[in-house]
């Protein structure tokens, strides 16, 4: 049986997506490809690939990982965002993953993992450059986004999970609304609905450890955008994570969009293509991820 936090976000929010995106169609200069299989587990394991209809090469590669709580969310409710980036000249892939409470800690990372490892061997036929790899992910997306690239960018960290992650490179990270430090969120019980995901009782030694993302963050980690706005109620894990980085010296940027008197400038407000604030956001998100196509790559590590 389902949590009431649970059912109520699974309602409320559907509510409150399809009011923000009411209206809004596929943009004329765009070609979609809709539920590619990317793995075993039926619906959840479907992805949509986003390109300007000119495209006809390889171009870097947005991959988005959708937040929800960790519970609640598809791709259907990132389209419109999604083919935004692509407008402004990537290709984008926008997926559903396996959600909780029904499937529990590593599910999401390891149906992301199986994203990157189809966009390995598949991407080509999609126009999707894997040496040019870059990620956005929000709410509970920062936070598996911010602990896949650690699994993929510390072999240490890896050896934690069971899955093999593939030869790719992710040249940067856009972490918006995120929490980041995800062992002690689950320790404190700070986060209810994170609790739905991971579930601290039948944590084995491994499973624990392979919770400290913070501890096992390393220089590697891809350059990050570090995104949240004054009105977001997670903003307050923005500069801890932004601090943390630059200890790192990993090149970082931290943007806190909005102000007192803009309350519409809220937790992930920038996929809401309507608002104006959001197309700054994405701009200055997309802009930064240029800076780092074509340097030196983010590797896996062998």
């Amino acid at each position: 049986m389902l949590s009431k936090i649970v059912t109520d976000i699974r309602t409320n929010w559907a509510i409150s997506d399809r009011e923000r995106d009411e209206g809004l169609t596929t943009p004329e200069d765009i070609t979609r490809h809709d539920d590619i299989s990317y793995g075993p587990c039926g619906e959840w394991n479907l992805l949509d690939i986003y390109h300007k209809k000119d495209v006809n090469t390889c171009q870097p590669t947005i991959v988005n990982i959708h937040g929800g709580g960790w519970v609640y969310g598809t791709k259907e409710i990132y389209q419109f965002y999604c083919m935004s980036l692509a407008q402004r000249g990537f290709t984008v892939v926008n997926f559903n993953y396996r959600l909780a409470p029904e499937n529990k800690y590593p599910a999401a990372l390891e149906d992301i993992n199986s994203v990157f490892c189809f966009l390995k061997e598949h991407g080509k036929e999609y126009y999707v450059d894997t040496e040019n790899l870059l990620v956005v992910g929000d709410s509970a997306g920062g936070q598996l986004a911010s602990h896949y690239l650690t699994i993929l960018t510390n072999p240490e960290f890896a050896k934690l999970f069971t899955f093999q992650t593939p030869d790719v490179k992710v040249r940067a990270v856009a972490l918006n609304c995120g929490v980041y430090d995800t062992k002690n969120c689950v320790d404190t019980g700070v986060d209810e609905y994170l609790l739905e995901y991971v579930d601290k009782e039948k944590l084995t030694k491994d499973m624990w450890e392979s919770l400290d993302t913070i501890k096992y963050m390393t220089s590697d980690f891809p350059p990050a955008f570090v995104m949240s706005a004054y009105h977001d109620f997670l903003v307050a894990n923005a500069e801890p994570m932004y601090r943390h980085l630059q200890s790192l010296s990993i090149p970082c940027e931290l943007r806190i969009y909005g102000s007192k008197e803009q309350e519409e400038i809220a937790h992930v407000f920038h996929v809401n293509i309507k608002l104006p604030e959001a197309g700054k956001c994405n701009d200055e998100e997309c802009e930064f991820f240029r800076r780092f196509v074509g340097c030196k790559p983010m590797t896996k590590n062998v």
